[in-house]
């Protein structure tokens, strides 16, 4: 996995969240994923490359890396078409996926969410992967699942190409 950017994480200041059974929750901080890794996927609801591309990839991440000291979080952060995604949607997208994770809500400051602005993220699908150190690791549209897996040691066996 080629790093990207390395840098301290910025706290979370995502406003509106769901725990892994759809229920309302305090805001999400880094700390709340635990010691380890921390995997952030940022997505629109009506993203198509969010849809084809990065759930499949998230799903991929977790099956693998969920018992190997990973947490993982999704993050809907809302840059345009403000009224599909909406924070009423992340439960639809939670279930669609089967995702036992928190799913964020980040509308829009200005023109990008918190998360946006405070990552430099450029847009969805997005990943973010965090190290126990909270420093970035990588930051950018596309993640090759297969060499993360492999990365940590974890097995690729059943899992299909993205």
């Amino acid at each position: 996995m080629q790093s990207r950017c390395i840098q301290q994480a910025p706290e979370l200041r995502v406003p509106w969240w769901i725990d892994g059974e759809g229920r309302s929750m305090a805001p999400l901080k880094l700390s709340d994923l635990g010691d380890g890794f921390k995997v952030i996927f940022c997505f629109q609801h009506w993203c198509p490359g969010c849809h084809s591309h990065g759930f499949p990839t998230l799903e991929k991440l977790i099956k693998a890396l969920g018992d190997r000291g990973f947490a993982f979080a999704a993050v809907q952060t809302v840059f345009e078409g403000a009224e599909s995604n909406t924070f009423e949607r992340l439960r639809e997208t939670q279930l669609r996926y089967g995702l036992n994770i928190p799913f964020g809500h980040d509308p829009a400051i200005g023109r990008a969410s918190s998360l946006m602005a405070d990552y430099g993220t450029r847009g969805t699908p997005w990943f973010l992967v965090i190290d126990p150190l909270d420093e970035v690791l990588y930051s950018d549209f596309e993640l090759d699942e297969r060499q993360l897996i492999g990365a940590f040691g974890a097995s690729n066996d059943g899992l299909k190409a993205a």
